[in-house]
């Protein structure tokens, strides 16, 4: 802890630094890690790097591994449980099943944000509780899952905290932008219309935002493409104008 900035060790994550904290993530995780710092990484904001230390990193890198594990152990596990479907089918499963709100809703499940680690202005603005910073941090989290414990400790973890989720679909979704436009069209209102509000972030990993409108109501939606943008966009308008 000494060689944080104070305005980092203000906002440490200290659920995990205070006694019984590591031990209590890892019994949510289901894994005692072996390399400690993989799970301390996973759980640093990058905010809490406003001061650059050599050998430290944020959780960007592990999100990048954990997104990918997570789409593979979803992939495998509906290939498994739905032996019939056709790979369209499986398709809109998996893109609902690997979405920033079915991850994000797993996050919270687990207490996530308490766990966190990032700069104490952030942790003060709440950032903490943003879904999509707790997204961000559970694909971290199975990153170093995988990495530390292989793919069966990640595929454990995973079919543990989805498994509501997973048994809870009873058929595959409608994509958020089909069912606006179906909603729309059988209504006589149109088309729906999108456009790119902003970009924001480094080139490496932009943030987009696009507005969705249907006459004279919008709704907005971030993501890390345009499409998923879009998508954010499209399912927060639909809510809006059919009131579910």
């Amino acid at each position: 802890m000494a060689d944080l900035h104070p305005m980092v060790a203000a906002a440490q994550g200290g659920a995990l630094t205070a006694m019984g904290g590591r031990d209590a993530l890892q019994a949510r995780l289901g894994h005692v890690f072996g390399t400690d710092a993989l799970l301390d990484e996973a759980l640093r904001h990058r905010s809490a790097l406003a001061v650059r230390r050599q050998g430290r990193n944020s959780n960007e890198r592990l999100e990048f591994v954990g997104d990918r594990v997570l789409g593979l152990l979803i992939a495998e596990w509906l290939i498994e449980r739905f032996p019939k479907e056709r790979e369209g089918d499986l398709g809109k499963r998996l893109a609902a099943l690997v979405s920033r709100d079915a991850v994000a809703t797993v996050a919270e499940e687990m207490d996530l944000g308490s766990y966190l680690t990032l700069l104490a202005e952030e942790a003060k603005a709440g950032v903490a509780a943003r879904r999509s910073v707790l997204a961000d941090a559970l694909e971290a989290v199975l990153g170093a899952l995988y990495l530390d414990g292989g793919l069966e400790a990640a595929r454990r973890f995973v079919r543990t905290r989805w498994a509501a989720q997973v048994e809870g679909m009873a058929a595959p979704p409608v994509a958020p932008k089909s069912r606006l436009q179906e909603w729309s069209l059988a209504r006589g209102l149109g088309l729906p219309v999108y456009r790119l509000v902003s970009t924001e972030g480094p080139p490496h990993r932009p943030v987009f935002r696009v507005e969705a409108r249907l006459g004279e109501t919008a709704a907005e939606g971030s993501g890390v493409s345009k499409q998923a943008a879009e998508t954010e966009a499209a399912a927060a308008l639909f809510a809006r104008v059919s009131g579910k």
